[in-house]
């Protein structure tokens, strides 16, 4: 996306000088101009064509480093890439108008960028160039600390909730009910993580939404307070203790399972053991060797 500069003028300061018996009038105009991460910016002039002896700077930063110039009598169309390499690959010159094209733009190109226009009118002009990042979507959760923590009767007819993001800069963070702001948070820095925090009745019907913002772009997210605050804290507490009992009641019953199994076992085993050595001892007693006189007899023929 390309952006063209849409802010106010600031700073416009007439100046006369002589130059070579001509009087010729010098302004400064300072136009702020923003832009979000990764797009390109157009800085134009007020001229729909240079002219042929007019000599074009474009100087960037506080010590006025020079980024493009353009000279059409001595055919010069020339940018830099700065001393560190900042602009490489990122600068376009028109060559009728002598526009500044800035693409893929970063937060390091951020900042001034001075027009100088050299010939039959003198003049100057300077954009303020702001960059800002994506936005990433707010997150609503649920905060069950503070419900879990407090102990006050009223507190607990309401459901704690806390809006954040992350890695943000030059934003505000906000609450809203309805359209109505209730709460925000802003932070200059860069790459700051942010949170807000809500509480909203369990039986609150209206409408709630988190909006993180930036001069040029915002997001939200809207609240589902059903879906969110769907169960009370007390009610979750119940739940917990309940779920944990039956836990505890399920091991108690498992275990004494166990050992019931355990000893029946050991008692079946037991009895086998005693029936086998009955067995044994039964079959040794049917196999008792006979009499002496039992086996004498036993070797005598009988008569015929």
């Amino acid at each position: 996306m390309l952006y063209k500069p849409s802010g106010a003028l600031t700073c416009l300061k007439p100046v006369l000088f002589l130059l070579k018996g001509v009087f010729v009038a010098l302004t400064d105009e300072i136009q702020s101009v923003s832009v979000i991460e990764g797009n390109s910016v157009l800085l134009l002039l007020d001229v729909t064509e240079i002219q042929d002896d007019d000599n074009i700077l474009w100087k960037f930063g506080a010590d006025h480093i020079l980024i493009a110039k353009i000279n059409r009598h001595r055919k010069i169309f020339s940018t830099y890439d700065g001393p560190d390499g900042r602009f490489r690959d990122r600068l376009k010159l028109d060559r009728q108008t002598g526009s500044l094209t800035i693409t893929d733009i970063t937060t390091q190109q951020a900042g001034h960028y001075q027009l100088q226009i050299i010939g039959a009118k003198w003049s100057s002009k300077t954009f303020s160039v702001s960059v800002y990042g994506h936005l990433p979507t707010p997150n609503i959760t649920r905060d069950y600390s503070q419900n879990l923590s407090s102990s006050s009767s009223s507190s607990s007819s309401y459901c704690s909730l806390v809006c954040s993001v992350v890695n943000v800069g030059h934003v505000t963070l906000s609450w809203y009910k309805g359209n109505s702001l209730l709460s925000s948070i802003s932070v200059s820095d860069l790459s700051i993580s942010l949170s807000l925090p809500l509480e909203v009745e369990y039986q609150d019907k209206n409408t709630y939404s988190c909006v993180i913002n930036n001069p040029i772009s915002n997001q939200t997210t809207h609240l589902d307070i059903s879906q969110l605050c769907h169960t009370h804290p007390v009610a979750l507490i119940v739940l917990i203790t309940a779920a944990g009992s039956l836990l505890i009641v399920a091991a108690v019953v498992m275990c004494c399972i166990c050992r019931k199994c355990r000893k029946t076992g050991l008692t079946i085993t037991v009895t086998a053991v005693n029936t086998l050595e009955e067995e044994r001892t039964d079959s040794l007693k049917s196999q008792k060797p006979k009499s002496k006189a039992d086996a004498v007899y036993q070797n005598v023929p009988k008569k015929r």
